[in-house]
């Protein structure tokens, strides 16, 4: 392989360009600000062994951290045959030094460029990429950022991409660029890179101009990550004649060779420890990657019965929740206030009650929505005035949700919903029904019955609650770590109630309303 320029060397004086990380005094801050989750040798092994098949030259990750991909190769020395050179990126000098600590040389890391891969990518192709990406999820992304990655995603794909997901994505997308012809690329992400609402048309582009050979997912016994809440997925790709079908695999153990002997032989070599299943690639896109083959349960979507809106977004909770000793302290009177609930985990039951609130109130907890209207300043009450002049003084009207709203302290508006939906957690209860109408906050969606009838909608929340209903939320959600699940309220829509459910609790169809 030629190559046309040289990749600048880690003791550089060349400038980072496009700094995105920034520093922090908690060690678990800083590695959610850096996106930094070390991948595991044994997962490190079957990546690295599948992008080397072709014995390239030089192995090439745009995210070298500690250097695992590249330790890896050297230890695979004896079965390769060889040891290529390792080509990189990396944005923290820092965890460079630890790489040489841990077993690399400066001689190693002598082409690794401090820089930016995403926005300072290299001018050059590469036959062998393999990489750990950095996750970083969009709000911790600025604006400027998320415009310049906006940007990027148009010129490659021809759209843009969500401004819901993570950096992890465009890492992704400027590997794929930076792939050369008949290359092999070998990423692990976060099963969002699937299940977005960008996901389908994504995947559908990466379907059309690469070959996608094999997706491996974890069971919960053998995540790579386990003290993470991300679901992780092994990517294996080519750059060559796209293909109908793939690998799609499931690893039911951790630490074993079956993973790295399954990707080094071209997925040839199996083990009763990875459940295979060979897929179409329009099934598997339309279904999700990090799920598993099964067949779209029948039944009727939720859909015909709701319709759902997101929480709450108040743009500063310190702000803007207040305990009831806060509101009498501050003044506020009850008119600009709403009762409201912001923490999943303030929700003991399946149903919200004067109780829980009088519960939440002597623990201390915000139960009191502070909700301006749009007036002007000047017509507030005093103390209220007051309050809303401390807001400007603490830069809130700068902040980027706030910012959108005008005037800036004026409350996003809300019908308290029917029912409220934790949309990321792991209770097998779901669905709380909204007895008192308080407004649920950004850690809720807000689910309206299209009915007003009581009867019905006990019945309606009894078979949201049902197991065979709460099953299906896989087929919509984001999965995360230890069995979380996120849901956009767009798919919560597309839930399917089954049949057996419709019928048990005598729900009928959207044309009785």
């Amino acid at each position: 392989m030629a190559f046309s320029e040289k990749l600048a060397p880690i003791n550089s004086s060349k400038k980072i360009r496009h700094q995105i990380l920034p520093s922090s005094g908690f060690a678990r801050e800083t590695l959610r600000n850096k996106g930094q989750f070390w991948t595991p040798e044994w997962v490190a092994e079957a990546m690295t062994g599948y992008v080397l098949l072709d014995k390239s030259p030089v192995l090439f990750d745009p995210a070298v951290g500690e250097g695992v991909f590249y330790q890896t190769a050297k230890k695979l020395n004896s079965e390769l045959g060889y040891t290529p050179k390792l080509f990189g990126y990396e944005i923290d000098s820092e965890v460079l030094k630890q790489a040489i600590k841990t077993g690399l040389s400066s001689e190693d890391l002598a082409n690794v460029q401090l820089s930016d891969f995403v926005l300072d990518p290299p001018k050059q192709k590469f036959s062998a990429i393999v990489s750990n990406p950095p996750y970083i999820r969009h709000h911790r992304l600025g604006r400027e950022k998320k415009l310049l990655l906006k940007q990027f995603s148009q010129n490659l794909v021809g759209f843009s991409i969500d401004g819901r997901a993570g950096f992890h994505v465009y890492f992704f997308l400027r590997a794929l660029e930076s792939l050369a012809e008949n290359g092999r690329l070998a990423f692990i992400m976060p099963a969002d890179v699937c299940e977005g609402v960008f996901a389908e048309k994504l995947w559908k582009w990466i379907a059309r101009n690469f070959c996608l050979e094999c997706v491996v997912s974890f069971s919960s016994e053998a995540t790579p990550f386990p003290d993470v809440d991300t679901n992780p997925l092994i990517f294996f790709i080519r750059k060559s004649r796209p293909q109908t079908d793939f690998l799609w695999v499931k690893c039911k153990k951790p630490w074993t060779k079956d993973l790295k002997n399954f990707a080094a032989s071209n997925f040839k070599q199996k083990s009763e420890s990875l459940e295979i299943h060979q897929r179409q690639i329009e099934e598997g896109i339309k279904t999700g990657l990090s799920r598993s083959p099964e067949n779209k349960p029948d039944g009727i979507e939720l859909s015909q019965f709701v319709r759902v809106m997101r929480g709450i977004a108040t743009g500063a909770n310190d702000f803007f929740f207040f305990t009831r000793e806060q509101a009498k302290e501050k003044n506020i009177p009850a008119e600009f206030l709403q009762t409201a609930i912001g923490r999943t985990r303030d929700i003991e039951s399946e149903e919200i009650t004067l109780k829980d609130i009088d519960s939440l109130d002597k623990k201390g907890r915000p139960t009191l929505l502070f909700s301006p209207d749009g007036r002007k300043l000047e017509d507030f009450p005093r103390d209220v005035r007051y309050y809303l002049l401390k807001g400007e003084e603490l830069g809130l009207p700068e902040k980027a949700l706030i910012s959108q709203r005008k005037p800036w302290y004026r409350m996003e508006r809300r019908v308290p919903p029917t029912f409220l939906f934790a949309y990321l957690g792991r209770r097998n209860i779901r669905f709380v029904k909204n007895s008192i109408g308080v407004l649920p906050l950004t850690g809720f969606l807000c689910v309206y019955s299209l009915s007003k009838d009581e009867n019905f909608n006990k019945n309606l929340w009894l078979a949201l609650n049902h197991p065979d209903t709460l099953f299906n939320l896989q087929f919509v959600g984001k999965s995360y770590g230890s069995g979380a699940i996120k849901v956009e309220p767009r798919s919560l829509e597309k839930l399917i109630i089954p049949n057996n459910i419709i019928k048990k609790f005598n729900l009928p169809k959207l044309s009785l309303f």
